[in-house]
Formats: C-alpha cells, structure tokens, sequence
C-alpha cells in the first residue's frame, strides 16, 4: 500500500528527498506524474483515469507535506523500506489503507514510473 504522511508532520522536509519516485510534495505544491520520473505521454492513474504525465493536479495538502498514491511505491525495487518512513523524526510517514497493493503491484508502478 502506499505511504501517507499524517497531520502529525512537523514540516521539516526530511521526507522530501529521499523519496525515490518524487512523490512526496510540500504543502501547497501542484504535483505531476512526470515530476522527477522518465514517464511522458498518456498515463493511467489508479483511479482508471488517463491523464497527461505533465498534467499539473491541486495538492493533496496545503498544511503539510504529502505523498501522491499514484507515484508512491513504497520504495519497492530501491530500498528494503519506505525512505520517508526511515527519515521521519516524529514518524508520520505510514501505511495508507486507502491505498492497498501488492508488492508485485507496486513494483509494476515502479517500471511504469522509471522505464529503462
């Protein structure tokens, strides 16, 4: 499943870097699939939506930091742990239920996120 960052986030954007798919954001920032991925064209989102890869979509926060679900992967195929988890002083980098997957899964979203 993905990563969720909770309303307990201190804002120290110590998530921000280390996340290998971009997909972490800081409150207020417009998000796209392409930001920091190699995908371009048309891409299927989670919800079975087409959009543009350099589509720009409101943020998810204004508050705080946060992950997108459609860029998330868990950190499968890069580190044996999400990276946002790992680095988060006051852990509120968690799993998110709303977004369950399975490994196999997310590694699928990996290859889509990163074609070779």
């Amino acid at each position: 499943m993905a990563i969720k960052i909770t309303d307990e986030c201190i804002n120290c954007g110590a998530c921000e870097p280390e996340c290998p798919n971009n997909a972490i954001y800081e409150g207020g920032v417009e998000w796209a699939i392409a930001d920091g991925t190699t995908v371009k064209g048309s891409i299927t989102l989670m919800d079975g939506s087409q959009v543009d890869a350099n589509e720009r979509f409101a943020p998810i926060s204004v508050d705080t930091y946060y992950i997108v679900p459609n860029k998330c992967t868990e950190c499968q195929g890069f580190h044996e742990e999400p990276q946002c988890a790992a680095v988060c002083p006051v852990d509120c980098c968690v799993p998110d239920e709303m977004y369950q997957e399975t490994v196999d899964e997310l590694m699928a979203k990996k290859e889509k996120l990163h074609i070779m």
